[in-house]
């Protein structure tokens, strides 16, 4: 019978969560789903000078944006608690006691302990990197010793505990999967290097080994590293520029994961059915904000329409548009097969309730320098106010095809000068059905002051 899997997410609160962070608990997050297993999130708060929060309530509150909910952890609770380092010290003197015992720790002259390495071949299998065989005490390290100006070997032995009785990350790293049972640990390749030092600790514990995979690095499109302050480095960026949760995480599963065909958009649920450990990419990925906000828009239009209504709402308050006028359930269709996110959805149908339309002058120039455009307005005004059919999508076209054969032009040449009449933009949703939305009198009035202020 094989064991249940258990993966974890151990993020320490340091800033905002961060989108490399995220794909790695994504991948723990869709690894324990598809499997049936349980995610746990670890919080490591052991850095009291960095650690705030601040920080750690933004990355839970990422985390629980992005849906990823895990089973143990802060708030969940769990067996294996406590899931903060900072409340597990004793956790860690019971273990670093059992080293002691078996005669693998020692004091040194700085007054750290240190756990003896072993001084024969480990052997990492790793997943996604393949397998890598390394002697810790051969290999050893250098220091730069300033008296002889060269590099000498240093000890190679690994600090476990400070002399001020504070414990190192690989110590209690591995001592918590073990405590908390972890079988599976999928982490960015940074920490590939430190993986034979973890197995050497955890053959000394007599625990058994978990599955390993360390997941290739996410680079921004130019190959640097990506970092803090990059677009799109912030889960915080995109719930503040109204991405949706599930877009962002199709998105980031396919920066390093492949479902080995061609399909690019996934919702949760099919990413859960379709993750697999072995899809993982063994090359760094290359982050790509274009394509997320295109993914972004695919998500959008694939909303039912009370879904659309739910997203949208903060957007739609911040901007004054109102929630119970008859007209937005249209105005959403509308706009959502333009808007790649949520918060172009009001500024693509805030003419449709606004009393006036401003202008910008950078619109204006568009067409105030054209022949006869106030001219062709007020072809345009004049079939408006004169018809008495409803104001429908069907006979609001048959208008403009009329006018336009009238004022002998195509009807394309008056389709900007209106839409920059009614809405103030040059560009945004289908026009006729947004003239229907706004409103016969109100587009009557717009093309009226806009004639206003064009010369002649």
């Amino acid at each position: 019978m094989s064991t249940p899997v258990r993966t974890r997410f151990a993020p320490s609160p340091t800033g905002h969560l961060h989108v490399g962070s995220a794909r790695t608990a994504l991948y723990n997050w869709l690894h324990a789903r598809h499997t049936g297993g349980t995610f746990v999130l670890r919080v490591e708060d052991t850095d009291a000078a960095r650690n705030t929060e601040a920080s750690r309530d933004a990355i839970l509150s990422g985390l629980e944006w992005l849906g990823m909910d895990w089973d143990e952890g802060p708030v969940a609770g769990g067996n294996y608690g406590p899931y903060f380092q900072s409340e597990r010290k004793e956790v860690y003197d019971r273990y670093l006691a059992q080293l002691e015992a078996s005669g693998r720790v020692y004091e040194d002259e700085d007054g750290a302990l240190r756990f003896r390495v072993p001084d024969q071949a480990i052997t990492v299998d790793d997943l996604v990197c393949g397998t890598q065989t390394i002697n810790l005490k051969k290999q050893g390290s250098t220091r730069w010793d300033a008296e002889l100006k060269k590099d000498v070997p240093s000890n190679p032995d690994l600090v476990i505990r400070r002399a001020d009785g504070s414990y190192i990350f690989h110590f209690v790293n591995v001592v918590d999967d073990i405590d908390m049972k972890i079988t599976h640990v999928i982490r960015g390749e940074d920490h590939l290097s430190n993986t034979p030092k973890h197995v050497a600790l955890y053959e000394a514990l007599a625990a058994p080994l978990p599955t390993f995979s360390h997941i290739p690095l996410n680079l921004n499109a130019d190959g640097s590293k990506m970092s803090k302050r990059d677009q799109g480095a912030s889960i915080t960026d995109y719930i503040e520029q109204g991405f949706l949760p599930s877009a962002v995480c199709n998105y980031i599963a396919l920066l390093g994961w492949s479902p080995k065909d061609d399909e690019e958009i996934f919702s949760p649920e099919e990413l859960v059915k379709r993750f697999e450990l072995t899809g993982i990419n063994r090359s760094n990925s290359r982050f790509d904000f274009k394509k997320c906000l295109w993914l972004n828009s695919e998500h959008l239009r694939r909303l039912d329409a009370q879904s659309l209504l739910e997203k949208s709402q903060s957007f739609l308050k911040d901007q004054n548009i109102p929630l119970d006028d008859p007209r937005l359930p249209a105005a959403l269709q509308l706009v959502r097969e333009r808007a790649e996110t949520l918060t172009q959805i009001p500024t693509g149908i805030a003419a449709i309730f606004s009393d006036t339309v401003e202008i910008e002058a950078d619109v204006l120039g568009k067409i105030s320098g054209k022949e006869n455009i106030a001219g062709l307005l007020q072809g345009l005004h004049g079939a408006f106010a004169a018809s008495e059919d409803e104001w429908t999508a069907d006979n609001i076209k048959a208008l403009i095809v009329v006018s336009a054969e009238k004022l002998d032009v195509k009807m394309g040449a008056l389709m900007l000068p209106c839409r920059i009449a009614a809405t103030g933009k040059s560009g945004g949703p289908d026009l006729i059905p947004l003239l229907e939305l706004i409103g016969r009198e109100r587009v009557i009035d717009r093309i009226a002051a806009l004639i206003k202020v064009l010369p002649e």
